[in-house]
């Protein structure tokens, strides 16, 4: 059909945005949507959607994809396998992170994570920067220049010796923030305290994965909370605390939010679905499949979770996808051998689930809105880092990225999914749904069955300014 109006058109669809709930046909052209509507005009292809639910593509705002790490671990999925696996789930974009290792340039560090995506992605990606060294180069010139040139968000660590900063440090890097409007991310944990409890831990011999969960009990995350909400209060600049684990670290940001600070959280899957059990009941090293930080909690601590993302506390839901195989030598058996709780490689795997376990279980499961389940996982982090509105929602001039809901039970098995890790840590999961199309730019990726993209037809997405923030003029007032 040469004359066609559109190139596609999604017929009788039920959209569902972060404000709204309509019935329309959707007609897409060059990979944007061009009309919104009752009975438009054929397109040269047709997808009927038959009433379905019809949300924007996710975006992921929180993944770690062939990040650079020290040997022997190496993390299972790179640009190729990752980004088909978060099509097969609904996610049409993935902002993994550009890692700087300590006595890196920065520069370099970015010019290196696009020589490992280059070609691989099957989805759009953007890139968050690791600040690990923020030496006086860094601050002055090279941070600011990335800013500039799209890569609007960063992340500085408060644990992991080979990535943290003192207070000192993050104060430079929160105060380039808020001087060239990007946005920080903190992962909040005392490293003293964690390595002052491992030590003990390990003196006692308890080294199994589940001692894990005991050397980073809620106050560690509830303190570092604290103090980086003190120290963003200080600089006066908006701050976002990642992967949000429990009622202690929940109750700091909810005194922030009281308090008329600009705190935004996250949280991930693991905190929902997960418990500390998880990581084990006895010194058997099944448990190691589970070990991320901060840990899972308990039920208690689950629940407070869900009424932080029913309630409007947490502003984004991400994976953290962090993809270790378990038996693995470059994985979670470091070397082939079964390593105390400090040496295993943190991270679990969670791109393709994210959005099915969000939207059975929070949406059909009756706790969060149709709406909300949009906004946390695909309009407010389109918006925390300047993707928006290209991305994340369903309007006129937007990217095609659609997601069309099948209402179908299924269950969770790794030998369904698409990334590169051995297991899930949701195997054996009932489920209420699962996307039974995945449009990305107005190309099929994902028909139900398998991944029918291209490899490399994702693109680079620079980030403008992360529209959450204040808008302040340029430069400090």
């Amino acid at each position: 059909m040469a004359d066609a109006a559109f190139d596609l058109v999604v017929r009788n669809a039920q959209v569902a945005t972060a404000s709204d709930t309509f019935d329309c046909d959707i007609g897409i052209r060059d990979g944007r949507i061009v009309q919104l509507g009752q009975a438009l005009a054929a397109g040269r292809d047709e997808y009927d959607a038959a009433g379905r639910v019809v949300t924007p593509g996710g975006v992921d705002a929180h993944c770690h994809l062939d990040q650079p790490m020290e040997a022997p671990a190496r993390m299972a999925d790179d640009f190729r396998s990752g980004s088909r696996s978060a099509a097969c789930g609904g996610t049409t974009t993935v902002i993994p992170f550009a890692a700087q290792m300590k006595g890196q340039s920065l520069l370099a560090a970015v010019d290196d994570y696009h020589a490992r995506a280059e070609g691989r992605a099957v989805v759009d990606y953007a890139f968050h920067l690791i600040v690990s060294d923020p030496t006086p180069q860094v601050l002055s010139t090279e941070l600011p220049q990335l800013i500039a040139q799209g890569y609007t968000s960063f992340k500085v660590y408060m644990t992991y010796d080979d990535m943290k900063l003192d207070d000192g440090q993050i104060l430079d890097v929160l105060d380039v923030a808020r001087t060239h409007g990007a946005l920080a991310m903190l992962h909040a944990e005392n490293a003293d305290c964690i390595e002052w409890l491992t030590r003990r831990l390990e003196a006692a011999g308890r080294t199994a994965p589940r001692y894990h969960a005991h050397a980073r009990p809620m106050l560690v995350e509830r303190e570092a909370t604290h103090r980086a909400i003190a120290l963003s209060q200080l600089v006066d600049v908006p701050i976002l605390i990642v992967h949000v684990s429990g009622g202690e670290a929940v109750e700091q940001i909810r005194w922030a939010r009281s308090h008329g600070l600009s705190v935004f959280a996250e949280t991930c899957p693991q905190y929902l679905f997960l418990t500390a059990e998880d990581l084990g009941i006895d010194d058997s090293y099944h448990g190691a499949r589970c070990v991320c930080s901060p840990p899972p909690r308990d039920k208690r601590n689950q629940q407070v979770i869900w009424d932080g993302l029913s309630d409007g506390l947490f502003t984004i839901f991400s994976s953290d996808h962090a993809p270790f195989r378990y038996d693995d030598p470059q994985g979670k058996k470091p070397h082939g051998e079964e390593v105390a709780f400090r040496h295993i490689p943190n991270g679990i795997p969670g791109l393709e689930t994210r959005l099915p376990l969000l939207y059975s279980e929070g949406v059909l499961g009756g706790r969060i809105t149709l709406q909300k389940f949009v906004e946390l996982t695909s309009t407010n982090p389109a918006k925390a880092y300047g993707l928006h509105p290209r991305k994340g929602t369903i309007a006129i001039g937007c990217d095609a990225d659609l997601v069309v809901w099948d209402h179908r039970d299924t269950v969770v098995r790794n030998a369904d999914l698409h990334h590169a890790v051995d297991y899930t840590p949701y195997e054996g999961m009932g489920l209420k749904a699962w996307p039974a199309l995945t449009l990305s730019r107005g190309e099929v990726v994902w028909d139900g069955r398998d991944c029918v993209a291209r490899e490399g037809r994702g693109r680079f997405l620079r980030c403008g300014r992360p529209t959450l923030l204040p808008q302040r003029p340029e430069g400090r007032p």
